[in-house]
């Protein structure tokens, strides 16, 4: 169905009718002017992203159910980073004319299957044209107590840094996509350049045997054995289970943020929001099996890949040097190195022992 034949109010309620509240701080959520929302004993966290299409995905490999997924998740790991809980989100929406009713159907039912993972109410948002594709915002508002947040600009000297889960397959899978995009449009463009010199020479016979090859044309991409990379790049995760198990051992970090932009670009962040140097070494960055394998094949360095890919979504922390044997016991955290005074520098120690200076390589979407 058109999206205009709804207009914007029977898209919005044909997408949000049935969505119940989860959250006693959820007063009134979609279907007047303004949500309401309550937290008298807890102070409100509120983090925003716009996606852009062509920007920051390519719907030539990512399905809508996915992107929608993918978007809700961007949100609550921020919330996550902060040590807070997400509560709401809103959503606004520019569509141009080729997305349908259904279209956007499967991009609410992956944004909802995300927000019923971690208990998010969906509390408004807004819809409006667009002649450029397609324009994601969404709006994650969460809580936590006042003594519970954890900013970037609290690492101290001799603090330990942590990293959750591994690093560098969301940036591999997106490498796998883009390759396998490229191999598929190279086919087109061969197949088309060669229906153009039929043509022109005349021969009939050879453009139809070309035309019906073009209309039949079944492209299988190569992602045998690549399926985690693809996960990651796809269907990204906010640690929730992080938070909660660092909670449960009784551990708040001096400083946090989520790894979005890369390793290397979120270490320097809390390094300069703190004041401070860190010492990071390169054998304990945690790397997956499927990562290193992919960038062989590629023939780029794993570490560079894990240090500046991005869109990992994991956990960046420092903790007290006095809570090293409780980090050590805890499943999906690995300690890559310590704080240092600001004087020695942001350094990255090799496998070899040779020491180099730790430089921002991460994604600027501004560029």
């Amino acid at each position: 169905m058109e999206i205009a034949k709804l207009g914007e109010f029977g898209l919005i309620d044909r997408l949000t009718k049935d969505i119940e509240i989860k959250n006693e701080s959820t007063k009134y959520g979609v279907g007047d002017d303004c949500a309401v929302l309550s937290y008298p004993d807890k102070e409100v966290l509120v983090t925003t992203d716009l996606l852009m299409e062509g920007v920051h995905f390519d719907l030539t490999y990512i399905d809508l159910k996915h992107l929608g997924y993918k978007s809700a998740m961007v949100n609550i790991s921020d919330v996550f980073a902060m040590n807070g809980t997400p509560r709401q989100i809103t959503v606004s929406l520019a569509l141009s004319k080729r997305f349908s009713v259904e279209d956007m159907e499967e991009f609410y039912s992956g944004l909802r299957l995300a927000c019923d993972k971690w208990n998010v109410d969906i509390v408004g948002g807004d819809t409006t044209s667009s002649y450029t594709g397609l324009a994601i915002s969404i709006t994650c508002i969460g809580e936590a107590k006042k003594e519970d947040i954890v900013y970037r600009n609290g690492a101290k000297n001799t603090d330990l840094v942590c990293v959750s889960g591994d690093l560098g397959a969301a940036y591999m899978g997106l490498q796998l996509l883009e390759r396998e995009k490229s191999v598929y449009y190279g086919q087109i463009n061969d197949l088309q350049k060669k229906i153009a010199e039929a043509k022109a020479a005349g021969d009939n016979q050879k453009l139809s045997t070309l035309n019906s090859q073009l209309s039949t044309f079944d492209f299988q991409p190569d992602f045998s054995g690549k399926e985690y990379l693809l996960q990651r790049q796809l269907q990204a995760e906010a640690r929730g289970d992080i938070i909660q198990k660092l909670r449960e051992a009784g551990i708040k970090p001096t400083a946090m943020m989520d790894i979005s932009d890369g390793l290397s670009s979120e270490l320097m962040h809390i390094c300069k929001q703190s004041g401070v140097g860190c010492r990071i070494y390169e054998k304990n960055i945690p790397i997956d099996y499927q990562t290193a394998v992919m960038a062989e094949e590629m023939n780029m360095n794993v570490t560079t890949c894990a240090l500046n890919g991005g869109e990992d979504y994991e956990l960046l922390f420092t903790v007290p040097i006095g809570d090293h044997e409780k980090i050590e016991q805890i499943e999906g955290i690995k300690l890559i190195g310590h704080i240092t005074e600001e004087k020695f520098g942001k350094v990255l120690v090799t496998r070899d022992n040779q020491e180099f200076e730790l430089k921002a390589q991460g994604w600027n979407p501004l560029q």
